[in-house]
């Protein structure tokens, strides 16, 4: 048995998959999640886990290279916004239409039970070396 890191196994087996240039979507409760992408959805009631919980775990976990989040989150979900800006220092920004259409092409979505909105981005794998 694992003794830290994500203990989820179907998430951690998930991120084994992924490889340089993969894309990861972390997403609020209510993103429309696209078919195709293999989806752990960790939701469990309105908040429960925190897209803040979820960031911080898979970022322990992974090397990224670029990330992406609608802009409409600087106005709709501050807190987010900056949360983001302050892990993501290679963070842009699309709007929340582009983030969808993006999120058709990524390998792996995580669901969290996020309740504030815009609270989504996709990430880019890197390599460690």
């Amino acid at each position: 048995m694992k003794k830290a890191g994500i203990l989820n196994r179907h998430l951690a087996g998930a991120l084994a998959e992924l490889g340089h240039g993969d894309g990861v979507l972390i997403c609020d409760a209510g993103m429309p999640i696209p078919a195709g992408p293999r989806v752990v959805d960790l939701a469990f009631r309105a908040g429960v886990p925190s897209f803040a919980e979820v960031l911080d775990g898979l970022l322990d976990e992974l090397v990224v290279e670029a990330a992406t989040a609608a802009r409409e989150v600087r106005d709709a979900n501050p807190d987010t916004a900056g949360l983001l800006q302050d892990r993501l220092p290679t963070l842009g920004f699309v709007t929340h239409e582009e983030l969808k259409a993006l999120s058709a092409h990524t390998r792996l979505v995580v669901r969290t039970g996020e309740a504030r909105p815009y609270a989504n981005v996709l990430l880019r794998c890197g390599v460690f070396f």
